[in-house]
């Protein structure tokens, strides 16, 4: 999770929203990212389908069966979606996304009988210092 605040740090730098994603399989860092929506000029450049993509393309094929994700913040539906679709093997996230976050919050995504894939979820993970950090941010910005 320490590589993932990381990658938040480094994208809150940058004026992004701070979330930071990092993919690992068999203890080891398979890709890492941070969101980069405003610099790809793309609203799906969220940290986790960037390392999502990134993992994809490192282990050659679009399953990640064996992979664990972690991110700084709850995941929205549509990485939510792609977390699903991947297989990933476990979710750890950080702060819990009140507005946005589709894990506890909002439409439940993995609860749903539609999701075809529900890895083992963690929650809570560095909580304080994910909020922390997008407080800040967010407070800095008005």
């Amino acid at each position: 999770m320490e590589l993932a605040f990381d990658e938040a740090e480094t994208a809150g730098g940058k004026g992004e929203v701070p979330v930071g994603c990092v993919v690992v399989r068999a203890g080891e860092i398979v890709a890492r990212a941070g969101n980069r929506t405003l610099a790809q000029k793309d609203p799906t450049a969220h940290a986790e389908l960037l390392a999502l993509r990134a993992a994809a393309q490192s282990i050659g094929g679009e399953r990640l069966f064996d992979c664990d994700l972690y991110v700084t913040l709850e995941p929205c539906a549509m990485c939510a979606a792609a977390i699903s679709f991947a297989r990933i093997r476990r979710l750890y996230y950080g702060a819990v996304a009140p507005k946005g976050g589709a894990v506890e919050s909002g439409v439940r995504f993995f609860a749903q009988p539609t999701c075809h894939h529900r890895p083992e979820i963690y929650g809570g993970i560095g909580e304080t210092r994910a909020s922390t950090l997008l407080k800040n941010f967010f407070a800095a910005r008005r």
